[in-house]
């Protein structure tokens, strides 16, 4: 990385200090000095933090950081009582008071980057999974202080992003090298390679806190999506832990949308693996027989183009699931082999994929094994903990089971983290099922009746709807539901609800049983 201020250039990959092209001579800790406090040039670095970085926290006296100050300033023109370019706030520590910019990264090239190992990666290109850069949050305000959330919030979110197996992660120690109270979006693609960026800002005033974050895609220079949070500054603790679980529910549905949108713009016989991954899943989560035979030829496409692509393999799972799921087949068993085999595949593949363990564990709802669907859901939801899709149908399983308290806080935590989702209709209608088997049949109906007004809501959602308000003594809405069903599926019967909803108590069963009876449904 390459700083310029005035006439000077300061090179952190060569450790060269240059005024006008020509090198200054400086100790290797006044380089260091300057080199801390030109990086964090938008808030103020204090003394403990200096010693920690340039003498490695060993204790040294006051007058060694005097003469590094004095050295630092000399070498820059500079003195103390002119201070243009370093500030001292007594008391407290120094800033770099300079206008100064990024001219280049000569670290690595611009196609490449680092991973959170420590190894050279290169960036994404076309073909390969979506790239995001986290920025360290501007400081505004009274945020000083405070200024440990602007360097940690991100920090935090770099760490929890790394957990998704299909995003490419550059690493804080490339990506806090961008920082200042403006974003290049063209300078951050340029020198990370990343198609994403995210970047915030945090403001203290008085003792209100408030944070903002934005992803941006680096090469439209567009803001894809964007979130304000405001708490007070006692409460950072708690605010830390929703804005990591928002943001990273928010990417799973925000960058695979972006990533569809710009793969409709190609020409059909030019989608790549990972572009014709990304337009199945806007046909998945339709669940009709047209959509669903639209995503498994993007997936075959998906597959044929990258046979290694396990995300492609869990989605050819999720279409024969939903053929199963749905009825949309006239043979049930034979498409229940094909989303277990293709699970398998993905498992075998890369096991330590969110998606590719969610799919294998909805293959086991389709056999009413609800204890093997849970342990998979389960391994799914503990390499993610932030997986939206993932606790929601944790929370399916729990509520077939049972175990309605589980279901109930899995079910809320998944609307909090992906009120976009695509399948957030069920999650509504999964929280009118758990109302239903608690006896609760009146918050049922209420719930049930969300879910299936909800846009995508796909048939069977309706039928829950129409056993919910059956059950709460609702009649009319309840055959308006009945008659829905009957219009969109005429042939769909008893058989077929439970047997996508395996509800294992018996008296719940036997309840939703004659609720379906009543309403006709054999």
């Amino acid at each position: 990385m390459i700083y310029a201020f005035d006439d000077f250039q300061l090179d952190l990959g060569r450790a060269e200090l240059r005024r006008a092209g020509e090198l200054c001579a400086v100790e290797p800790q006044v380089f260091a000095l300057i080199a801390l406090l030109v990086e964090q040039r938008d808030r103020l670095v204090t003394r403990e933090e200096i010693f920690e970085r340039i003498w490695d926290g060993r204790i040294v006296s006051d007058s060694a950081l005097a003469s590094r100050i004095k050295s630092a300033r000399k070498a820059l023109g500079d003195d103390g009582r002119a201070q243009c370019y370093i500030r001292t706030v007594h008391g407290k520590g120094l800033r770099f008071v300079a206008s100064a910019r990024i001219l280049r990264a000569p670290f690595v090239e611009p196609a490449a980057a680092v991973n959170d190992n420590g190894a050279a990666a290169t960036a994404p290109q076309a073909d390969a999974r979506p790239s995001i850069a986290v920025l360290p949050f501007h400081s505004l305000g009274d945020a000083v202080e405070w200024r440990a959330i602007a360097d940690g919030l991100p920090h935090e979110l770099i760490a929890e992003l790394s957990r998704l197996r299909w995003l490419f992660v550059v690493a804080r120690a490339s990506s806090f090298r961008l920082r200042g109270d403006t974003v290049d979006l063209a300078e951050v693609r340029r020198l990370l390679g990343v198609q994403y960026c995210l970047s915030g800002t945090v403001e203290v005033s008085g003792k209100r806190l408030a944070v903002t974050c934005e992803l941006a895609h680096t090469g439209a220079g567009e803001v894809i999506w964007a979130d304000r949070y405001s708490g007070g500054v006692r409460d950072v603790h708690a605010m830390r832990e929703q804005i990591c679980a928002t943001v990273l529910g928010q990417l799973e549905v925000q960058i695979p949308q972006h990533e569809a949108a710009h793969a409709r713009l190609k020409a059909p016989g030019n989608l790549d693996a990972w572009s014709a991954y990304h337009l199945g899943l806007q046909h998945i989560y339709r669940f009709n027989r047209k959509d669903n035979a639209a995503a498994a030829e993007l997936f075959g496409q998906a597959v044929a183009r990258d046979p290694g692509f396990a995300r492609a393999h869990a989605g050819l799972s999720f279409v024969h699931f939903q053929n199963a799921f749905m009825g949309q087949t006239g043979d049930i068993d034979a498409e229940v082999v094909r989303a277990r085999a293709c699970a398998q595949q993905g498992v075998d593949l890369d096991p330590l994929d969110p998606f590719v363990n969610f799919t294998m564990g909805r293959t086991y709802w389709l056999e009413s094994d609800l204890e093997r669907a849970a342990a998979w859901l389960e391994r799914a939801t503990s390499l993610c903990p932030n997986y939206a899709q993932g606790i929601y149908a944790r929370a399916w399983t729990e509520s077939m089971a049972g175990a309605a308290a589980d279901a109930m806080g899995h079910l809320d935590l998944s609307m909090r983290l992906s009120p976009l989702d695509p399948l957030y209709y069920a999650m509504l209608a999964a929280r009118g099922l758990t109302h239903i088997t608690l006896g609760q049949d009146e918050q049922a109906s209420d719930w049930a009746d969300r879910g299936a007004r909800a846009p995508g809501a796909h048939v069977l959602i309706a039928l829950i709807a129409a056993v919910a308000c059956q059950l709460a003594g609702k009649k009319a809405r309840a055959r308006e539901w009945a008659a829905d069903v009957r219009r969109r599926v005429p042939a769909l019967t008893q058989a077929d609800f439970f047997r996508s909803f395996p509800i294992r108590d018996p008296v719940q069963r036997k309840r939703m049983d004659s609720a379906l009876a009543e309403l006709g449904f054999k």
